[in-house]
């Protein structure tokens, strides 16, 4: 239940890097991919609520 909230809010300050340095250069080139991928996840998101609040604005603007 814990792991569920912490990643609903990354902006918590809870990040903890991976230990890199074990790691084979394969391994650290797909996790790469895996959080270019994240990121992208995450930009579409942001988009999607953006334009959610767009359309929100826009219906309950005052005719002017």
């Amino acid at each position: 239940m814990f792991e569920d909230e912490e990643r609903r809010s990354p902006a918590t300050g809870r990040f903890a890097p991976a230990a890199l340095a074990e790691w084979s250069e394969e391994t650290l080139r797909e996790y790469v991919a895996a959080l270019r991928a994240e990121i992208i996840r995450a930009e579409a998101a942001i988009a999607a609520r953006a334009a959610q609040r767009s359309a929100a604005d826009a219906f309950f603007r005052k005719p002017g």
